[in-house]
């Protein structure tokens, strides 16, 4: 942790870090006008099992990172309310693995294929700045896998713990000559805390870099991995309040579960032009392949226009990144900019099964889809003045869909179309120092986010055919905050932002895990974020990171749960549902100097969230504490460590997340009870 210091003369001592987000190169999170993060490895890899974000994102203010305990839907991640209402994978966040999206060019992303293992950071950025990535509103988190060390070294690592589960990996990596390498496979299996909730992951990560000369480099990455997860579902809150721990008949029935596999490969060729200009070019490409058992009643699939019940994906994905980087003075002043251009492609064959109670039946959708992005963007920061800094960018982004229907039968047309949107969107900040302890900013910017093929996937009426009436969302998002070192080694930084949103994007019904959308008129978001850190007595490390959040329609609709059902009216003024109001994250870790041992304890709030538009049903607040203890030794090249920890350790009974909108009213995903987990690792350097 960096330590803040006494006098103005020191400031270079409260240099936080160097991050590559916001600006698209090398910059200081203390010097730049966003709310940005990095999480360190020595973080994400202290006591922890490296399984999922989960474990350390909470440490950042205003992202909410639920686990649903259901491998078959991911992760549920919200930036600043973004990202709350999906039911898989991640949206309205873009994600990025070394540089490659994460995201598909619809906005839709996944987590599953992050190797925690061999990172180096987890960068978080919210705010305007985030629409200059493209298709997402609420932030961007990126990975870095790490370099290889200097010399080989070998790494393995085992670890157990409740409910069967077990992770085990080998990590190999070194530098030979001009050659760079890492690599690493594990394998993560669970049976789960919820009966039927058993999965596997196995997960390759290898990164291979390498310099040409002192003026290019390129690094090559390649990363597969296979997850098949049985899909526990939601409960009700009787059958919640009966057994946390059982599913509904219906999963058992349709053997609901979910198997994905993707293989992908990137490369990264950097080139300075000249003392002042550098170019990057990213190229890209992969496949993904997933199938999906759902528990729709058998006479809903089999219903002219109807799906069936089981999704088979087959998809082909890739794309590239060009961008001039220039470092210069302007005025006399420190200036830089960058220009470039994106492309992402996916190709997608889908198909619906009937699902004939756990058995793939007849063919009910044969339909390719095709969505592509195509962007501009430029960006650039300048020291105007003394004290004064400015940022600003602009992305002009094209987003198209197209679905070509090779299942046209008598009830079922020919529902070939297709759909295109554009945008524009700036954004500006402004940074003053105070003092070399002491910068205020500002920012403001205009967000986008179109509907995923998922969310156009299916109408709300029940009709066949791809929902090409949903538009996009916009949004303004302005945001003022303060950044400051404080006597002691403490770090404080605050944000308050407003955000008003336009055709949010909501869940018109889910049933059986099946999602149908709509969109809403207005939306508003008025929220505080604060982050606060120090070190005590040399040996004791503090943080703390509360966000608030007010997220509300501004405008009364109507929305229709499912076919057949009533319409539902959503007067203004009701909470977003999925987004708690406020969360809290606090951490003391103890590390006394020279003695190979360490131990924390975490302690995390949530607020109530609610389960639906009409706030009719919600999961109550929450307090959870957990408990690791690590210990290390070392002789001679050998390293050796070991952790215990124990999770909700006060065996608080609560529910972890909620399927928004859920038809059947079965909103609630239980978290375990207290559980525990130890692993042994050792290197070798050869």
């Amino acid at each position: 942790m960096q330590q803040a210091p006494d006098a103005p003369a020191a400031q270079p001592a409260v240099a936080p870090g160097v991050v590559v987000t916001a600006t698209r190169s090398e910059r200081n999170a203390y010097d730049l006008p966003v709310s940005i993060d990095r999480i360190d490895s020595d973080v994400i890899q202290d006591g922890r099992p490296m399984i999922n974000l989960s474990e350390t994102l909470p440490r950042v203010p205003g992202v909410v990172v639920l686990n649903r305990q259901n491998y078959a839907q991911d992760l549920q991640i919200s930036s600043r309310g973004y990202g709350a209402r999906t039911q898989f994978g991640v949206r309205g966040i873009r994600l990025y693995q070394d540089g490659i999206p994460a995201t598909s060019p619809d906005g839709q992303g996944q987590t599953s294929n992050f190797d925690l293992a061999t990172a180096d950071r987890v960068e978080v950025m919210r705010g305007p700045f985030s629409a200059l990535y493209g298709n997402s509103s609420g932030g961007v988190i990126q990975l870095f896998t790490a370099d290889g060390p200097p010399v080989p070294t070998l790494s393995g690592r085992f670890d157990a713990g409740s409910y069967g589960t077990s992770v085990y990996g080998l990590t190999y990596g070194g530098q030979e000559g001009p050659l760079n390498y890492i690599g690493d496979v594990s394998r993560f299996q669970t049976d789960g805390y919820r009966d039927h909730s058993a999965a596997q992951r196995d997960l390759g990560n290898a990164k291979f870099g390498y310099r040409m000369s002192d003026d290019t480099s390129m690094n090559l990455v390649f990363n597969t991995v296979s997850q098949p997860a049985q899909d526990p579902q939601g409960l009700s809150r009787q059958q919640y309040q009966q057994n946390p721990r059982q599913v509904d008949p219906s999963s058992i029935l349709f053997d609901t579960k979910k198997a994905v596999r993707q293989d992908q490969v990137g490369s990264v060729i950097d080139k300075r032009l000249s003392s002042a200009d550098s170019l990057r070019f990213l190229l890209y490409g992969g496949d993904r392949q997933v199938q999906q058992y759902l528990s729709i009643p058998l006479a809903n699939q089999t219903a002219p226009g109807a799906a069936g019940g089981i999704v088979d994906l087959d998809r082909n994905f890739y794309g590239y990144d060009l961008r001039w980087t220039r470092a210069g003075d302007t005025g006399g002043r420190p200036f830089g900019f960058s220009l470039g251009t994106d492309y992402d492609y996916q190709l997608e064959r889908r198909r619906g099964y009937i699902n004939n109670n756990g058995a793939m039946g007849d063919l009910k959708r044969d339909e390719n889809d095709k969505v592509w992005s195509a962007s501009v963007y430029a960006q650039g920061d300048w020291k105007f003045a003394p004290g004064w800094s400015a940022n600003a960018g602009f992305r002009y982004t094209q987003v198209s869909f197209y679905s070509t229907d090779y299942y046209i039968v008598p009830g079922n047309p020919n529902d070939s179309g297709g759909v295109t949107y554009n945008n524009g969107s700036p954004a500006l900040g402004l940074l003053y120092e105070v003092s070399p302890t002491l910068n205020l900013y500002a920012n403001v910017g205009k967000g986008f986010e179109t509907p995923t093929f998922a969310e156009l996937a299916y109408k709300p009426d029940g009709t066949s055919g791809l929902n090409f009436a949903l538009q996009p969302s916009t949004s303004i998002n302005t945001e003022i905050g303060v950044k400051a070192f404080l006597p002691g080694g403490q770090r404080l930084t605050l944000a308050a932002y407003h955000i008003d949103t336009r055709n949010e994007i909501v869940v018109a019904s889910a049933t059986g895990g099946r999602n149908t959308y709509k969109n809403a008129s207005r939306t508003g978001r008025d929220g505080a974020e604060l982050s606060w850190s120090a070190r005590v007595l040399e040996s004791l490390d503090l943080l703390a990171a509360f966000s608030v959040l007010d997220a509300r329609y501004r405008d009364t609709f109507t929305t229709v749960p499912g076919p057949g059902q009533p319409a539902i009216t959503v007067p203004a003024g009701n909470y977003l549902p999925g987004v708690p109001r406020r969360t809290f994250y606090t951490e003391a870790n103890w590390k006394p100097a020279g003695e190979g041992f360490s131990t924390a304890v975490e302690v995390r709030y949530s607020d109530r969230i609610y389960a639906s538009d009409a706030n009719a049903e919600w999961a109550d607040p929450y307090t959870i504490v957990n408990w690791r203890a690590v210990f290390e030794q070392r002789a001679h090249e050998w390293k050796i460590s070991e952790f215990v920890r124990v999770e909700n350790l006060f065996d608080k009974g609560y529910i972890g997340s909620v399927i928004v909108g859920d038809s059947n009213k079965r909103y609630f995903e239980p978290a375990p009870a207290r559980n525990a987990m130890v692993g042994i690792s050792a290197s070798l350097k050869f």
